[in-house]
Order: C-alpha cells, then sequence, then structure tokens
C-alpha cells in the first residue's frame, strides 16, 4: 500500500489519534485514515517539467559525524512534483499592458488566502479517457463530465474540490527511462498526454462557486494548445489548483477531507504542494464544517530573500543555505505568457519539520565514526539520557497522521524576559517539566494531541533583515546573546510529554531547543530519540490558543530529504480564521 501514510516502517504497530479517533496502522491495514495524495520528488522521476524549469539538487551539507545533525541544501522549481498554480502563474500582473491582464495577476501563492486550502474533495472518475487522444494532444474534460458527476452525486458548490482522476500519474510517473512518458514524449507527439479540461470547463466550476481543483496528469492545461486558455480561465476567477496529484482513487466520490499545503514562496506562482486527505468519516465531516465556514488559519511564515527564516549556526561553517528565490520565467513576448520561480535554500527554511533523522545516526557505527567532539557528546547524553536512538527515515515515508491532530497550546509568554543571557553567552527562558505539570493541573494534555508552544517570538520578530551593520533580531541577536533566545523546552519537559503519548511537538520559535548550543542538541537528541516530529517557526498561535483547533502540518515530499519545509494550517471549530 504504497501511498498510505499512516503506515508502519520501523515498528509492528503505530499509533495515532486524529480528533479523537484512535486508530492503529498495520503494515497490512487497508483502511487508513489519512491518505498522501503527492508525488515523490526525486532526481530519477519526471517531477519536473522538462523544457525550461530547473533541475532538482538535494546537497548534503551537514553530517552527524561532524556536527550532531543533518542538513541539505536545496535547488528548486516551485513547479516540481505535485504542485500548486496559484492565479498569478498565468495571469499577468494589472499594471502589466500584456494579453490576459488583471487583478488576479497580483495573486501569488502567499496572498492565496488559507481557506482556499481546504475543502471536500469531489472526485470526478475519468479514468475511461487517460489515453483517449492522439499522440501529443489531451483529452478535453469539459462542463457535461463535470454535469455527469453532478446527477449522479449532488451539485457542486463553494467548499468543494473537484478532483479530476484520470489515473495518469499512477500509470506514468516512474523512474527513467520509463518516465519520459510522463511529459517527455507527449511533448515530442509520441504518446497521448494527459486529459484536462477545456477552459469552459472551468468558467462552469467558478459559476458554482468552485474555488479549488486538483488533476493527477502532469498539468491543468492540456495539449497542444489550451494550457493558457485553461490556466487564465480559471486563474482570473481566482481559482487554484494542484497538479501532478496521485492515488486519487483511494478516495469515494464525496466525504473526504482535502488538505492542499503548498510552499509558501513570496511573490511565488504557487509553489511545491502536498496533497492529503483524512477519509475517517467522523473527523472529515468535522474538517469539512469548518473548511465550508472559512475557519482555516495559516500558521507559517513566508519564504522570502529579505526575512531571516534559515538557521544562521553559532558560528562559521554551520549556517544553512540562504533561501534565494529567482524569476526563472517573467512574462514577455519573448519568455512566454506564465510566471515561475526558481530557488535555492537550506531544506529547513521557514516553517519546517525536523524528523527523528534530522538529529539521528542512521547506525551505531555513525557514531563510532563520528568526530571525537561528536563522540563525547554521545557518550555524556547516554550517561544521562540512555542510549541514543537510530533513524534514517526519510521525509518521502514519514507517516503525515504524526504531523496532524487536536491542537493544544501551551502559553509560554509569561517565561520571556526570564533569562540571564549575555554577548558571546546565549540564553534563553526554558520551558521545564515543573512549567509544564502546573498546566497539565488545569488542562492535562491527551495522548495524540499536536502541543504548540506559544511565546510570540516569530509574531514580535520576524521582520525584513536591516541595514548593516545592524542584525536580525529573529535569529543572529539572541544566537549572539545580544538579545534574550526564544524559550526552549527543556529536555526533561520533552521527556515527560513523550509519557504523556504526545508525538508531536510545534513552537513558534526558530527551534525548539533555543539559542544555548549544548542544551540545543540534548533536546533535538532526546526529541528524536523518543520519536517525535517538531514542528518549528510556526507564526500566528494567538489566533488558536484557547480554541477547539485541529492542526495540520505536511513536508514537501522529497525523497532525499529528513523533514523539511512545508505549510501548516488549522481548522477551527467556533469561527472564521484569518487570511495569511
Amino acid at each position: 500500500m504504497p501511498h498510505v501514510v499512516a503506515r508502519c516502517r520501523d515498528a509492528v504497530v503505530a499509533v495515532a489519534m486524529l480528533g479523537g479517533v484512535l486508530f492503529a496502522c498495520y503494515a497490512e491495514a487497508a483502511e487508513p485514515a489519512v491518505v498522501d495524495l503527492s508525488l515523490t520528488v526525486a532526481a530519477d522521476l519526471p517531477c519536473v517539467w522538462p523544457v525550461g524549469m530547473t533541475p532538482l539538487a538535494v546537497v548534503p551539507t551537514a553530517t552527524f559525524g561532524r556536527t550532531g545533525r543533518h542538513r541539505d541544501m536545496l535547488v528548486i522549481d516551485e513547479h516540481t512534483g505535485t504542485q500548486l498554480d496559484a492565479p498569478a502563474h498565468f495571469v499577468p500582473p494589472p499594471d502589466s499592458g500584456l494579453d490576459g491582464a488583471g487583478p488576479m495577476g497580483a495573486v501569488t501563492g502567499e496572498k492565496v488566502p488559507a481557506w482556499q486550502f481546504c475543502g471536500e474533495a469531489c472526485v470526478i472518475d475519468l479514468t475511461k479517457h487517460r489515453d483517449a487522444a492522439a499522440p501529443g494532444e489531451s483529452f478535453l474534460i469539459g462542463p457535461e463530465h463535470v454535469r455527469e458527476w453532478e446527477l449522479a452525486h449532488r451539485p457542486l458548490g463553494p467548499g468543494d474540490v473537484v478532483c479530476f482522476r484520470t489515473g495518469y500519474t499512477d500509470a506514468y510517473y516512474k523512474p527513467f527511462p520509463a518516465g519520459e512518458r510522463f511529459v517527455a514524449e507527449p511533448l515530442r507527439k509520441r504518446a497521448p498526454g494527459w486529459a484536462a479540461p477545456k477552459p469552459e470547463t472551468m468558467t462552469y466550476l467558478a459559476d458554482r462557486g468552485v474555488k479549488t481543483l486538483a488533476i493527477d496528469g502532469a498539468s491543468m492545461g492540456p495539449l497542444p494548445n489550451l494550457a493558457v486558455a485553461t490556466h487564465r480561465a480559471g486563474g482570473t476567477r481566482g481559482m487554484v489548483w494542484v497538479e501532478c496529484a496521485t492515488n486519487l482513487g483511494s478516495l469515494p466520490a464525496t466525504g473526504s477531507f482535502v488538505a492542499l499545503l503548498p510552499a509558501k514562496h513570496a511573490g511565488g506562482s504557487g509553489g511545491e504542494c502536498r496533497l492529503l486527505a483524512v477519509t475517517e468519516k467522523d473527523l472529515a465531516r468535522r474538517l469539512i464544517a469548518r473548511a465550508k465556514a472559512k475557519a482555516v488559519v495559516d500558521l507559517s511564515v513566508t519564504l522570502d530573500e529579505n526575512l531571516p527564516i534559515v538557521w544562521p549556526g553559532w558560528g562559521p561553517g554551520e549556517e544553512g543555505g540562504r533561501y534565494i528565490a529567482k524569476v526563472l520565467n517573467a512574462f514577455s513576448k519573448e519568455r512566454g505568457p506564465f510566471l515561475a520561480l526558481g530557488h535555492l535554500f537550506d531544506s529547513f527554511a521557514g516553517t519546517h519539520v525536523v524528523l527523528p533523522s534530522f538529529a539521528l545516526p542512521a547506525n551505531r557505527a555513525e557514531i563510532a565514526a563520528a568526530e571525537p567532539v561528536i563522540r563525547e557528546a554521545v557518550a555524556g547524553y547516554e550517561k544521562k539520557h540512555g542510549p541514543l536512538g537510530t533513524s534514517s527515515l526519510r521525509t518521502s515515508d514519514a507517516p503525515l497522521a504524526s504531523m496532524m491532530g487536536p491542537a493544544h497550546v501551551v502559553d509560554v509568554r509569561g517565561l520571556v524576559g526570564t533569562a540571564a543571557f549575555a554577548e558571546g553567552k546565549p540564553a534563553s527562558p526554558l520551558v521545564t517539566r515543573d512549567f509544564l505539570e502546573k498546566h497539565a493541573a488545569t488542562r492535562p494534555f491527551k495522548a495524540g494531541e499536536v502541543v504548540l508552544f506559544f511565546s510570540g517570538h516569530t509574531d514580535k520578530h520576524l521582520a525584513p533583515l536591516p541595514a548593516a551593520p545592524a542584525v536580525d533580531p529573529c535569529l543572529t541577536k539572541p544566537l549572539a546573546g545580544t538579545a534574550e533566545g526564544w524559550p526552549a523546552v527543556s529536555a526533561e519537559a520533552v521527556a515527560y510529554l513523550a509519557g504523556q503519548g504526545i508525538r508531536c511537538l510545534g513552537t513558534d520559535g526558530p527551534t525548539l531547543g533555543g539559542v544555548d548550543a549544548t542544551i540545543a542538541r540534548e533536546v533535538d537528541w532526546l526529541a528524536a530519540s523518543k520519536g517525535l516530529v517538531v514542528v518549528e517557526m510556526l507564526t500566528g498561535l494567538e489566533a488558536i490558543a484557547g480554541r477547539d483547533t485541529f492542526f495540520l502540518f505536511a513536508p514537501i515530499k522529497i525523497a532525499a530529504t529528513r523533514g523539511g519545509y512545508g505549510r501548516a494550517l488549522a481548522l477551527v471549530a467556533d469561527g472564521p480564521g484569518t487570511a495569511p
């Protein structure tokens, strides 16, 4: 069952709590509650459009043996793998004077409202038409196919996510050389293209109030000559969609909750995306209701060259790869009628998840081969906490169920201002086990909750980089000891939460372990050894504090990484959310 995200890997049984619904995941489980609808991104797969786009590269920049953690730098196009198209992808800016320009040309990926990323999956089965076209052409999905589905099920409307299921990615997204069939061979007119909607179909759906789509073909645009017309027909009406979805056949025609979790690139024409569905009926029903009420909050920071969103390290040689975004294709008569960006950055930029494999060695041999300072640190850790764990988990195999659940916000703002820091001696306020036990006396922790530490750090300090010689107050000043660090969760507090059945932690600080290098490494190692996943650099937690909230996060599905960047959303039960 290759697309089940709540599956077991190293353990025989993995247990997750989803909205109060406990389920056990076995290797042979047939009815997963959470389904991954995303393609794996890897260099040996046809994840990048083969004309004019940026080839994928994952470059290791740090190893456990040298630093006690792993890091990777990415070279990636925002239209890689499963991907989101924002209106600005094919609608030129309103002041450009170009054909098709309009107000929606200003709606780049980070400006799409959060509610538009969630809804009820309405799966239109078109698999019989998958290859029903001449080489180099697409079968055209018309309004009549949508009306046929509506007659069989129900009328479409606001809050529905229309998913065109053709089976194309399931059949043709394969490692090279077979992967040539996915896009390259249709472009060479040697094979039929993917089925895709006519412009009139986009208009019909927009008139029904549908704002979000997905398709399991390589593009929403049909070959050979309707791609621009279809994209603009939807984009000018404020629609967004996911291309290169997969496994849509695992969903019923209606009743599943679906979430689009795209990278939040500033000025982007969309972004790499994770697509998932919740199929457990009661939970899906409750999440769909929240989505249709637009009660969705974006908890993600924006990926922007002018923001301090990449780890600068405690000293030279420890910096993550800086976030660089460049226009790969601009609207122009010379370059074509679309916008696209290319990026180079550390895989843990912005809001990101840390998997156990980020901080742990793959095996004990990796410890033995580590540099002396790391071996000494491991020995000290094991004397205090017991054996350091091992993990080789990669993002493509991480269970998405472990990164979602009822949110339990712990307000730690009262600790801000209590750390004794000094220049060259960075320090953070410490969230202790005693602090959490006092919190639990009035609000107990429940197994399966996602515990989120709310300090307000990113809300207050994440701002455009100042002019030199000034440095940013979000990361650089706290790490230098010239400002107080963001609150750190102690190793003992992490162990306590693990003992309460918590499997996912989140923080609106840049890291869980704070600014003291020794404490931070101990916290990373302990959380990883306990099997916890940690979502870092959240923002806007005040919007969900004290509210009945379901938290979702998913990293972009890049095979070679150990977690990384993605989008965090929260669905609240008691009123509309806030747009990003």
